[in-house]
Order: C-alpha cells, then sequence, then structure tokens
C-alpha cells in the first residue's frame, strides 16, 4: 500500500510539473547564487549592487547565498551550471555580456531558476530563465537634469564647477543599457538648457580604470565639469579623475559617494540590488515564475539619484524639485524618456 501512494505522489509531482520542469514548490530556506562577470565583487557598481540583494534577502531569512567570481568569460558556462549542479535553486548571471551563456545553461539545467541581469531575451524565453533588465534612461534623465542645471546655473555654488556649460559621460562600451543611460542623461540634461554641451567617450572596456581616467581628463580638458561614469570598473577611473583634477562625478548603478566624497556629487541608481531581492522574495515564497522578461523601472521603486550627501547645501531647492517633478511626471507617464540616442538625433 504505501508504495502504491509513492507511486501515486510521484506521478502527480510529474503531472504537475512536467519532466525537467523548475520546482516551483521551495522549501522555506532556498539556496541562492550568483555569478559575477570578469569584474568581480569590489566594483563598486553592478556586482556589488546585485550581491548586496542576495545578502538583503539572507539578512531576512529567505535565502541562503553563495557567490562565485568569475576570472574570464569562459568561467562563465562552468560557474553557471556548477552552481546549480551544486543545489542552487536560483542562479544570477551578472552582466549583459553573460546573455549567450546564460540561456546555455539554463537549457542545460532546466530544474534550475536563472536570472539574467542585464539581460532582455527575445523569442521564445525558456520557462526557468528570467530577463533582468531597468529602464537606465530614466536614471540617466534624472542625473542630467541635475548636471544641466549645475554646470552653468549655478557653477558658482562649487570651486569644482565652471562656467563652461559642458558635461560629460564615459562609456563603458556601446550596449543597450549603456545607450539608455546615455540618451536619457542627454534628453535630462537639454530638459533644463537646451543650450548645454554633453560629450561622451566610449572606452570600449568596461574593467580598464585607467583607460575610465584618461577619458575623463580628456572631458575635462574640452570644458566638461560634471561627468557621469557609465562604465562599471573602467567608470572608477572617472571618480580617480575627478580627484586628481577637481571636478565632478556622477556614479552608477550604485550610490558610489564612499569612493570620493569629496567630488562624486550623486549617483544614477539603477535597481540591481531591489530587483535581485524581489526575484528572491519571490523563489522563497513559491510564486517565481520563469520564461518571461521583466524590467524595473522608477515606478517600479528600482530606478532613482543617490542623495547629495556633504553637497545637498550647493543643490538648490529649485534643481531638487525639477528633479522631484521629473519622478512625477515619468510615473504618471507624462514623461517620456528617450532609450536610444537616434531618438534624439544623434549619430554613433
Amino acid at each position: 500500500m504505501k508504495r502504491f501512494v509513492i507511486a501515486v505522489a510521484a506521478a502527480v509531482l510529474v503531472f504537475a510539473f512536467g519532466p525537467g520542469a523548475p520546482a516551483f514548490a521551495q522549501s522555506s530556506k532556498p539556496f541562492v547564487a550568483m555569478c559575477t562577470d570578469t569584474n568581480g565583487l569590489g566594483d563598486g557598481s553592478f556586482n556589488d549592487g546585485v550581491w548586496a540583494g542576495l545578502k538583503k534577502a539572507e539578512g531576512e531569512g529567505l535565502a541562503s547565498v553563495k557567490v562565485l567570481e568569475a576570472h574570464s568569460m569562459t568561467d562563465y558556462i562552468p560557474n553557471l551550471t556548477g552552481l546549480a549542479e551544486g543545489g542552487s535553486k536560483l542562479v544570477f548571471g551578472v552582466g549583459f555580456l553573460m546573455v549567450e551563456q546564460i540561456q546555455e545553461a539554463a537549457k542545460d539545467e532546466p530544474n534550475t531558476f536563472y536570472a539574467g541581469i542585464d539581460d532582455y531575451f527575445g523569442g521564445n524565453v525558456p520557462r526557468n530563465l528570467i530577463g533582468v533588465s531597468f529602464r537606465e534612461q530614466e536614471a540617466g534623465y534624472l542625473a542630467g537634469i541635475v548636471a544641466g542645471e549645475m554646470t552653468k546655473k549655478y557653477y558658482k555654488n562649487s570651486k569644482l564647477l565652471n562656467d563652461k556649460n559642458v558635461i560629460g559621460a564615459v562609456l563603458g562600451m556601446n550596449i543597450p543599457p549603456v545607450e539608455r543611460y546615455l540618451a536619457g542623461y542627454i534628453a535630462g540634461a537639454r530638459s533644463v538648457d537646451p543650450t548645454v554641451d554633453v560629450r561622451f567617450i566610449t572606452v570600449g572596456s568596461f574593467a580598464d580604470r585607467a583607460k575610465g581616467k584618461e577619458a575623463a581628463l580628456a572631458l575635462n580638458d574640452q570644458g566638461a565639469d560634471i561627468i557621469i561614469q557609465l562604465a562599471g570598473l573602467s567608470g572608477m577611473g572617472v571618480i580617480d579623475a575627478a580627484r586628481e583634477r577637481k571636478f565632478f562625478a556622477i556614479g552608477a548603478d550604485v550610490d558610489q559617494n564612499a569612493a570620493a566624497p569629496d567630488y562624486v556629487l550623486t549617483s544614477a541608481l539603477k535597481g540591481t540590488t531591489m530587483s535581485a531581492y524581489l526575484l528572491i522574495k519571490d523563489l522563497a515564497a513559491g510564486t517565481l515564475k520563469g520564461g518571461e522578461n521583466r524590467v524595473f523601472g522608477l515606478k517600479e521603486g528600482a530606478i532613482d539619484i543617490a542623495p547629495f550627501h556633504q553637497f545637498d547645501s550647493i543643490v538648490p531647492a529649485e534643481v531638487k524639485q525639477a528633479v522631484a517633478d521629473a519622478k512625477a511626471g515619468i510615473a504618471s507617464g507624462k514623461i517620456t524618456v528617450p532609450s536610444t540616442l537616434a531618438e534624439l538625433g544623434i549619430k554613433q
């Protein structure tokens, strides 16, 4: 009789979930892991942001967590599949450059959920795969408003500013998330000052701090007194340059003020931490669904700019109100932020 009951139960499970389907019913504390890109933890940006989401979930008792750092792109597949084989119920792959590898891993390990951070999957998405992308243009827009207002109208508020009305951006690579950031940044700056000159340089890497610094110094030579970094670890070179030349940097992805408190005006916040946390929360509740793309923006509480910290007193109420009005307009749908340079009439 016992054997009969067990057999029936097994048959019911197979019928309910299907062979090879991910186990939607989870224990109270599932094992969750992430695979970093080649910049690893300590990048002060993307990887650290996602890891903070895992640690937040762990701190709330939602999961036990682990991270594997990649030293080269050849580590991506072994790390992604190895974490699944090690019992992870959900594996995060960090970064747009891992998009092909995470799809391959998801096909090889159908009983594990995979979430590709900064990835959007077209066509039929495997039922255990989740694309996680962001409306970076909204964060860029808010940062652009600050830069566009401060660079000329309020340049007398800080010795780090000049009267040239030029701002800059250093890009890691020409990929969609970076372009969305940049398009929003330019649009935000132009919304408050149509005459502002926005210049940008692409360094071709997310892992070359020296190139990031070199690019920022070149932009500063051209008059840029506020430069946003959109380049991952390369972007930390922008902050290095700001410290050396004494101009303002704007961080990205996470609040980067701590990297140079006297030079980071604010940061364009991208909800890597919040998105990772929310997916784990769904996993723990047994409600996580794969086979879809999830897009996080200001409306979902995943996009913002960081506080001005010690610079709060030099940022006028008018600028803060402009940011608040933009947030309300974006959330309500009254403001649609461009996501490509083409929409701004800019050719790459």
